[in-house]
């Protein structure tokens, strides 16, 4: 047994892929490690993916972005960033995608959720309404709800 300490840790949709930022994880598995993605200038949070584009992952991170990248699975260049999402003023605490792989819905230390046009990498929504912290954020099944849970009660 091995236990890794990450802040993120995330299936990917790959089989036995999983893919770690920096949560104590339990590792009954011999595991390695496949790549690199790096580009965030702060701890990264969170990692979203979804099965329908297994090549696409989301980053979320105390630097107050969210980057998409693009897997490549090359040894040298496992990932490529493919856009920096801006608009938070705080950090991004959770990230996640819609089940179409269109949205992506961001919560953040500023207070506020953010829903992403992946296709143009721009805010479509800004949600306020949290007196503090958003800690998690989530679509409902058919992407026409969304959950935030926060510090504040």
């Amino acid at each position: 047994e091995r236990y890794r300490e990450d802040s993120a840790l995330r299936q990917n949709p790959t089989p036995s892929t999983f893919l770690g930022a920096s949560i104590l994880a339990k590792m009954t598995e011999q595991m390695t490690v496949r790549g690199t993605l790096k580009g965030h200038s702060g701890w990264v949070t969170q990692i979203a993916t979804t099965p329908q584009f297994p090549d696409m992952i989301l980053s979320a991170s105390r630097d107050k972005t969210i980057i998409m990248w693009k897997l490549t699975r090359d040894e040298t260049n496992y990932g490529i960033p493919q856009r920096a999402l801006r608009g938070h003023s705080h950090f991004v605490s959770d990230v996640v995608i819609s089940s179409d792989g269109q949205f992506a819905l961001s919560g953040s230390w500023d207070g506020t959720l953010r829903l992403w046009d992946l296709t143009t990498g721009t805010t479509t929504r800004r949600f306020v309404g949290h007196t503090k912290d958003v800690l998690s954020v989530a679509f409902s099944a058919d992407n026409r709800q969304i959950v935030s849970g926060s510090r504040d009660k």
